[in-house]
């Protein structure tokens, strides 16, 4: 068909890179003067996301990289829904705490139906939530007996990042436990030499972020209860289930750690996790109405309805409530627990294969038992390597892969190690094909031996 001079220069300007938007460099610090078309504006914000890494080759991430297409849809119909506005939303509402329930069911709860909870932005909101009510009951029971209420202290093991910012904020003095030799996580003893009666809980980790190790709760809380009977001072437990709160009742159901210890008082978890809902929510739920207490509940007029909300965040979106329960109809604990043992199953495949490549040690192999489909590893000691894990993690970003290498916490910086968390949506095939990576950057530095090896800081930031 033959065009009109006309038509061809229409067809021109409507192509995207043939318009005058994309001529020119458009300003990234102040705001255009002018308005530009949509498709165009979509197009440079698109074309500068390509800069950003593959995120299903972010090994370092516990966030979900990967999604169903129905979880995709669900967000779209959602974007509008205000987590907050329940009078406008009442089945929105109504699907979260459906979800607190299903939750508190799963962690044996002996009040699931009755039980108090809450969905909030991520885990390290829930876990500040913990931590406040921790602090506010253990006030109440010191001004009810006389005493000072001035230097709180919590107990953890070596915790991320929330943890430290709760005690800051809240001026809680917080007695992280240091790693020792081995020794990656809290134990018993541990826990015991730092408790006193201004101890307002002790937070055991179901998923330490260094290793992926579970952390003792059940012997923990056994501990406890001994110090209680001994000396009177009873001290709840918080546990901070960011990872494994959404692992251990699938793949590990025998493991004790959750409501069937009458001392853990309240737990929090990550549903954009191992929960595999899309970024962010998180979870909160109470053994007991007791637990949480009053002062922190507002009964709030807002938007033509009167609602109670006891979260740090206000509005906030739905869908991610909304996704969350999704999959907990659409996989029950049975799919849980097929797509969490894939995870275990591949981890300890790269564990193996790791292992064979001659120069590591490894620390946790991923197994369900031990802690998250987490492997973490270190240089063996004594032998002479062409490279460090900085050196390494660095040659493997040429091929897109974030693998995470970092020196350990508090009494153990000296130790740098590398880690691979596991999640859904990264199979056997692309861990082979992360394993081939790896020799051939091994091979890269036996022929190229590294003179002036990376540190962490020149590695890039390590985030949990």
């Amino acid at each position: 068909m033959l065009h009109r001079k006309d038509d061809v220069r229409d067809d021109l300007l409507d192509e995207v890179f043939a318009s005058t938007d994309m001529s020119v460099s458009l300003p990234k610090y102040r705001m255009p003067q002018n308005e530009h078309l949509a498709r165009h504006a979509h197009q440079v914000v698109i074309d500068e996301l390509m800069l950003d890494g593959n995120s299903r080759q972010n090994l370092a991430t516990f966030c979900q990289t990967w999604l169903e297409p129905e979880v995709r849809e669900i967000m779209a119909e959602t974007l509008d829904k205000n987590m907050v506005d329940k009078d406008e939303y009442p089945q929105t509402a109504e699907i979260e705490a459906r979800c607190v329930h299903m939750l508190a069911d799963l962690w044996n709860s002996p009040e699931a139906q009755n039980t108090l909870g809450t969905s909030t932005t991520g885990s390290s909101e829930a876990a500040m939530l913990g931590g406040m009510a921790l602090l506010w009951n253990w006030r109440a029971r010191r001004r009810e007996a006389g005493k000072p209420t001035d230097r709180p202290n919590l107990i953890t093991g070596p915790v991320q990042v929330c943890w430290h910012k709760f005690a800051r904020y809240w001026d809680v003095e917080l007695r992280e436990i240091p790693m020792e030799g081995d020794r990656f996580i809290m134990n018993a003893d541990e826990v015991i030499k730092r408790v006193d009666e201004n101890t307002i809980g002790v937070v055991p980790t179901l998923g330490v972020t260094f290793t992926g190790q579970y952390e003792p709760v059940h012997l923990v809380s056994n501990a406890l209860d001994k110090l209680h009977a001994d000396t009177g001072l009873d001290i709840p437990i918080h546990v901070d289930g960011a990872s494994g709160g959404f692992l251990a009742p699938f793949t590990v159901p025998e493991l004790v750690w959750d409501f069937r210890l009458p001392r853990v008082k309240s737990i929090n978890t990550s549903g954009h996790k191992f929960g595999l809902a899309p970024l962010g929510v998180g979870w909160i739920v109470w053994r007991d109405a007791q637990d949480l207490p009053e002062d922190l509940i507002f009964n709030v007029n807002y938007l033509g309805g009167n609602m109670p909300t006891f979260a740090l965040n206000f509005s906030r979106p739905g869908g991610q409530i909304v996704a969350q329960y999704y999959n907990f109809v659409r996989l029950g604990r049975e799919g849980y627990r097929k797509v969490h043992m894939s995870c275990h199953d591949t981890a300890m495949y790269l564990a193996e294969e790791i292992a064979k490549l001659g120069h590591f040690d490894i620390i946790n192999n991923g197994e369900a038992s031990v802690g998250i489909p987490a492997v973490s590893w270190k240089l063996k000691d004594g032998v002479e390597h062409p490279f460090n894990l900085f050196d390494l993690a660095d040659r493997l970003r040429t091929r897109g892969w974030q693998v995470p290498a970092y020196t350990m916490p508090k009494n153990r910086e000296d130790l740098p190690v590398q880690r691979i968390l596991v999640r859904q949506g990264f199979d056997r095939d692309a861990a082979s094909l992360l394993m081939s990576d790896y020799r051939a950057a091994i091979g890269h530095f036996d022929k190229h031996p590294i003179v002036t090896s990376m540190s962490e800081e020149e590695a890039g930031t390590f985030h949990h």
